[in-house]
């Protein structure tokens, strides 16, 4: 199949031709949802189980697309794992029974339920990720950019990328869900909703409340600041369509926090939309793959190794909503009447955005922009997502340190109108039975806010 021009030459400047798709059938795609893994063995197994039981609706047109990675130096113990993926998954897709009983009700099930699948093999002698960028970035990038590869580009349907991780589960409606709302919403990037889970007992519970409650007290923040970049960067839980995705130069390769600044690049392009009609369930356990996010946070909060009870100041996000209302304002031209406003907002903003050289910069906006809408393009790209946690930041250094979580959550509930806040005395930290009350609180409030600013009419 002949690709269109704009696929052939981002992938002639952007990507590798290191790494190859190994597919029994590729036809007819027009959705890939692409899994990075590295010693998930287990979980894939828990995926593919998953995945398999969702609505068969669009099967036929849904490729899942495993990338099985790990470095050159990656020890024994990671590489036989991949090993066993990679076996397991061979045996699925071509349809071999080598290294497992013909009982395996996994494969039997993956088999007759019509999941397609593809394997990207980043693992084995030769074919590993490079020490100098190899990690999840770089996985993510090299199944996306093969995705471009086989997608049905004569098909109406919109051609979606989907990032999903080798250790989480779906709702039924996962699939269908993400083809159906790009579809009837035309949307261009979105990011679909997230749970851990907080039933179990283990040792991660208490850990993983926290953490979510730390993930969404943040959005909350930026929603009510009336932030653009207001929406979760989890890497499990992010989509966008073909033109997006090479409109923004693809995925970055980074070690870490390639979700973050993956979304940043397309919110400053398209918009970020939520997809809230399925969930996706993100591990909870403690985990070394990465060196911060869910894992890593997991894993020092069950070192103790510092106080997790704490949020940024809401007063912080105070100061922002009054930045964004100022800066996204039409009535001012000059840096210098920004400025002498800012002063007035808060000395340690005026600080900030002085030593971020804002003057210069919007000179060079104002220079380089033929109208209105070129101007607040530049803004939305100056004033990004992750100059907004620098100044959130800033400001808990110089002006309003962190708080006890639960006085932040109060105080920021408060301040979004909601007043059915949990009863928990005068204790820092209060059960974890009300701890559960605050998430659900806030898991609420993200779904019912999400409603109000969705277009769900169709």
């Amino acid at each position: 199949m002949k690709l269109p021009d704009p696929i052939n030459k981002y992938l002639d400047k952007y990507s590798s031709t290191r790494w190859i798709l190994e597919s029994a059938n590729t036809s007819n795609i027009s959705t890939a949802i692409v899994v990075p893994a590295i010693c998930e063995y287990t979980q894939i197994r828990r995926l593919l189980q998953s995945l398999s039981e969702n609505y068969r609706e669009y099967f036929d047109s849904t490729l899942i697309i495993f990338v099985i990675n790990n470095l050159l130096i990656s020890n024994d113990e990671i590489k036989n794992d991949n090993r066993k993926s990679l076996e397991l998954l061979r045996s699925i897709h071509e349809n071999k029974s080598k290294n497992y009983g013909a009982n395996d009700e996994l494969i039997n099930n993956i088999r007759s339920s019509g999941l397609r699948m593809a394997i990207v093999d980043a693992s084995t002698e030769g074919k590993e990720l490079p020490e100098k960028n190899g990690g999840v970035g770089l996985a993510r990038k090299i199944g996306m950019d093969l995705a471009l590869k086989v997608f049905n580009y004569s098909a109406q349907d919109k051609k979606i990328i989907v990032s999903l991780d080798a250790d989480c589960t779906v709702d039924k409606n996962y699939i269908s869900e993400i083809h159906n709302q790009f579809n009837k919403r035309n949307l261009s990037a979105a990011v679909i909703n997230f749970r851990h889970d907080i039933e179990s007992d283990s040792e991660t519970q208490h850990a993983i409340i926290c953490y979510e409650i730390f993930l969404r007290y943040y959005v909350l923040g930026l929603r009510f600041a009336d932030s653009s970049y207001a929406f979760h960067t989890i890497g499990s839980c992010m989509a966008c369509d073909y033109e997006s995705y090479i409109k923004v130069e693809g995925m970055n390769k980074r070690k870490a926090a390639e979700e973050f600044y993956f979304l940043e690049k397309l919110a400053k392009h398209v918009p970020v939309n939520k997809i809230i009609s399925t969930t996706v369930y993100p591990s909870s356990r403690s985990s070394w793959r990465v060196p911060f996010g869910t894992g890593q946070k997991v894993k020092r909060f069950i070192s103790t190794a510092q106080d997790e009870y704490i949020l940024y100041n809401p007063k912080c996000f105070i100061v922002l909503k009054d930045w964004i209302k100022l800066f996204n304002s039409d009535n001012e031209v000059y840096s210098c009447n920004y400025l002498d406003k800012v002063k007035k907002i808060n000395s340690h903003l005026y600080q900030f955005l002085t030593a971020q050289n804002f003057e210069n910069y919007w000179e060079k906006i104002l220079l380089n922009s033929k109208s209105l809408e070129q101007i607040n393009k530049q803004k939305l790209k100056w004033f990004d997502g992750f100059r907004t946690l620098k100044l959130i930041h800033y400001l808990r250094d110089t002006s309003f340190p962190s708080i006890n979580m639960f006085d932040a959550l109060d105080e920021l509930l408060k301040l979004n109108d909601v007043h059915s806040i949990p009863q928990r005395g005068q204790k820092n930290i209060p059960s974890i039975e009300i701890q559960k009350e605050y998430l659900s609180i806030l898991r609420e409030l993200d779904f019912y806010v999400l409603i109000a600013n969705s277009d769900l009419s169709e």
